[in-house]
């Protein structure tokens, strides 16, 4: 997998971090709502947190909107739903040198921070 920063451009919080992280030349970027993220972005991702549900953003707007939160889901649900709509893959994500960073907490920015430097 390609050295890549997967985020939201709309989304105050991935800009920080984009900025936080002063990214390398080598690392693509992809704004998940003009560039869905794929199914392989998927199975990678999910290789490297054991499911898809640790990539699921429960915060999203439609999670409540679609009655998701009243539902359990089991993980092809989740995998499903991260590839309907961009809003429910938790971000940013950077993949980097084979290793992934998902979400904003401060822990996993750091270690992305460790990891490019």
């Amino acid at each position: 997998m390609k050295n890549l920063f997967i985020y939201l451009d709309s989304c105050n919080t991935c800009q920080r971090i984009k900025d936080e992280l002063d990214l390398p030349g080598d690392v693509a970027l992809q704004n998940t709502k003009e560039q869905p993220i794929t199914v392989e972005q998927i199975e990678f991702l999910k290789e490297q947190t054991g499911s898809y549900e640790s990539l699921f953003n429960r915060r999203a707007q439609l999670y409540r909107g679609r009655g998701l939160h009243e539902k359990e889901l089991s993980d092809t649900n989740y995998k499903e739903l991260l590839l309907d709509h961009y809003t429910f893959i938790k971000r940013p994500i950077l993949i980097y040198k084979g290793e992934a960073f998902i979400g904003n907490s401060k822990k996993v920015v750091a270690d992305a921070k460790v990891a490019i430097s």
